[in-house]
């Protein structure tokens, strides 16, 4: 029987990719605060302002690849079982051929009706004022705000309950809820960090960190996995 690998993966590893993240621009979009784009009092203020944030990220997604680290994550398939949880939007993760992969923040790559959340659409063009639902709602991004509930937090807590190695890459582990997952790893279970900067964060024990970038990380990481 396999043994189970859980990711829980952040922007870091997108960054790679080149994908830019908040982070990079200091908390701002083009001037704008990042509560002005990707929170419900922004929708609010202003849908047009946060649609054409949300349709420029989307675009975005064309001219990116996925980076070595992706590749390496789904290369680990053919030993383990990966369950990958990420914070990241994006779909890089699916593209280098991981199959089992949970969105804590949703997608960019899907639109969510305003009055009906059980109404989600694969949407790869851009989401305009007047874009409705079946039901006749604008539709939004399928996107976790600031402020919102995460509604695959507890599926997601599930999962790293599952752990036989329990994998962060790319996040600081600030972001809560996100953050709080390690917390329900089953004690003994191995641990890996693997980010530039050392994460700081409640003391783990079986913990092991990686201070590099994504994709030479993932590299160290293989290494002292199939050494086992």
């Amino acid at each position: 029987m396999k043994k189970k690998i859980v990711v829980l993966s952040g922007s870091g590893i997108s960054a790679e990719s080149g994908i830019s993240t908040f982070r990079d621009a200091g908390g701002l979009w083009e001037g704008h605060d990042v509560m002005e784009v990707a929170s419900p009092g922004g929708w609010q203020k202003n849908r047009a302002l946060v649609l054409d944030f949300y349709n420029q990220r989307r675009e975005q997604l064309n001219n990116v690849v996925p980076n070595k680290a992706h590749f390496a994550l789904a290369e680990l398939e053919k030993e383990f079982e990966v369950q990958i949880i990420t914070q990241n939007v994006d779909d890089l993760h699916e593209r280098a051929g991981s199959t089992n992969v949970l969105h804590l923040h949703g997608e960019l790559k899907k639109a969510r009706s305003i009055g009906d959340a059980s109404l989600v659409y694969d949407w790869e063009k851009d989401i305009q004022l007047g874009d409705l639902c079946e039901k006749g709602f604008q539709l939004r991004p399928h996107i976790v705000w600031f402020g919102e509930a995460v509604p695959m937090l507890d599926k997601a807590i599930g999962i790293s309950r599952e752990a036989d190695i329990f994998l962060v890459i790319g996040t600081s582990l600030v972001v809560y809820p996100a953050a709080s997952l390690v917390e329900y790893v089953e004690r003994g279970t191995p641990i890996f960090v693997i980010d530039p900067n050392k994460p700081t964060m409640v003391k783990l024990k079986n913990c092991t960190f990686i201070e590099k970038k994504a994709s030479d990380g993932m590299e160290e990481l293989i290494k002292v996995l199939f050494q086992k």
